[in-house]
């Protein structure tokens, strides 16, 4: 994945360039370097994987990195954190971590050897504790408020490490289920997103499918409610009967009855997301 470049191109792994990046980039060197920030426990996440069982008092320093990432628009660092923090939480959240979640972590993120250390420190310092990943999902949920199918593919790849360990019958750890669903909500996303999360499959994203909801004009958090009455709304307002009444030329025309498809369209794509 091409993120990890970037998060790591800059000191403490947090590139934000600039005279401003160079400043952050040294308060997050110096506090790595006394030892306030990302660094991992002795033994690493690739010799030993206990669960240390106190929460982190640095963990400020974390969740600040990817809390300036989400101010300064950089969502590829922001995802980079969001997913690593995410990945460690869940993986502790059913016990100590173990050598499947490991694995099934690095096959879901394939990242450059030479960022190895740097995604272990990471990993070592989120999952010190477990109460606080909602708000890195809903920093994620905001960033990718416009396109949602990033935080879809994470759903997947989260439903894999929680899957990594489990028995034969497949059946994932009650505290498993409450993280992802948790997440699921916090990320803004529609029931079947969560369908297909659990299924293995996310939706594809296609460079010329506009976001739904951007087309309606709602936010993706909106009840079913608020989107109906929003849907019908635009319909009325853009109704063929009403544009009839309106002085038009057949250009505007053809562009008002464009935009009535597209309003369907998006109100039929969030109906079978949503499941309604």
């Amino acid at each position: 994945m091409a993120i990890w470049g970037k998060m790591f191109g800059g000191v403490a792994g947090f590139a934000v360039g600039g005279p401003f990046g160079a400043l952050m980039g040294a308060a997050l060197g110096h506090a790595a370097d006394n030892g306030s920030l990302l660094k991992p426990s002795t033994g690493g996440w690739s010799e030993r994987f206990p669960s240390r069982g106190r929460p982190d008092p640095n963990s400020a320093a974390f969740f600040g990195a990817a809390k300036i990432a989400a101010a300064l628009g950089k969502r590829d660092q922001l995802y980079a954190i969001g997913l690593v923090a995410l990945s460690a939480k869940l993986a502790k959240i059913d016990g100590p971590v173990n050598r499947q979640e490991i694995n099934a972590f690095k096959a879901c993120f394939q990242f450059p050897p030479d960022n190895t250390k740097e995604v272990g420190m990471l990993f070592d310092r989120a999952r010190d504790r477990t109460d606080d990943y909602e708000m890195y999902a809903r920093e994620m949920g905001k960033a990718y408020g416009d396109n949602k199918a990033p935080l879809e593919n994470l759903m997947v790849a989260l439903f894999r490490i929680a899957r990594a360990d489990a028995g034969p019958d497949r059946e994932l750890h009650p505290a498993e289920v409450t993280f992802l669903k948790r997440v699921h909500v916090a990320f803004g996303l529609p029931p079947g997103a969560w369908d297909r999360a659990q299924s293995g499959n996310a939706r594809a994203a296609s460079s010329n499918e506009p976001d739904a909801y951007r087309v309606l004009g709602i936010a993706s958090t909106a009840t079913d409610k608020e989107i109906r009455v929003r849907w019908r709304m635009l319909i009325r307002e853009h109704h063929p009967d009403v544009l009839a009444q309106k002085p038009m030329t057949e250009r505007e025309r053809q562009r008002a009855q464009d935009r009535v498809a597209r309003i369907n369209a998006a109100w039929d794509r969030i109906k079978r997301d949503r499941q309604l």
